[in-house]
């Protein structure tokens, strides 16, 4: 269909230039994306379509609508149990959004990522926080572990020691 021709040269028309104006990589916009980079340089050759909802992962990379949110920094699996979102005494709703560190290097780079997309604020481990409150200029917060997640990894420690 012609209409949809003419989306699709304009769409990857438009995202070249905004790579170009922004000196972002495509690497980069697949990081801040969640998109496999294989796809986004498809999607720039002409080789592929994007999909709506990678055009719309695409553009809230680069143009986050909402910015009220609250970086959280912690391994993958725990970012897959946790979701939270709270509204205000204003009325105001401010997320929780994930970003999956593994060492210290990708703490430092994820919380630079979270300040560079606008979030409110940074929680993560006891260890890294004072590190990352000297990098950002955001509040920083302290995931405190509770007694019983110590004790239940202590357990399972002990456990395999048998």
């Amino acid at each position: 269909m012609f209409s949809q021709r003419i989306f699709r040269a304009d769409f990857r028309e438009a995202l070249e230039e905004e790579l170009a104006r922004r000196n972002i990589s495509i690497r980069e916009l697949s990081t801040r994306a969640g998109i496999p980079a294989a796809t986004l340089y498809k999607i720039t050759s002409g080789a592929r379509d994007p999909r709506f909802s990678t055009v719309r992962a695409i553009v809230d990379a680069l143009d986050p609508r909402d910015r009220d949110f609250i970086a959280l920094i912690a391994a993958k699996f725990l970012l897959d149990e946790v979701t939270a979102q709270r509204v205000t005494d204003t009325g105001k709703t401010i997320r929780l959004r994930g970003y999956t560190a593994n060492t210290v290097d990708e703490c430092i780079i994820a919380a630079v990522r979270a300040e560079k997309e606008g979030a409110a604020g940074i929680i993560c481990a006891p260890i890294l926080a004072s590190l990352i409150e000297r990098i950002v200029d955001i509040p920083v917060v302290i995931m405190k572990p509770r007694p019983e997640t110590i004790l239940e990894s202590f357990d399972s420690l002990v456990a395999r020691l048998e």
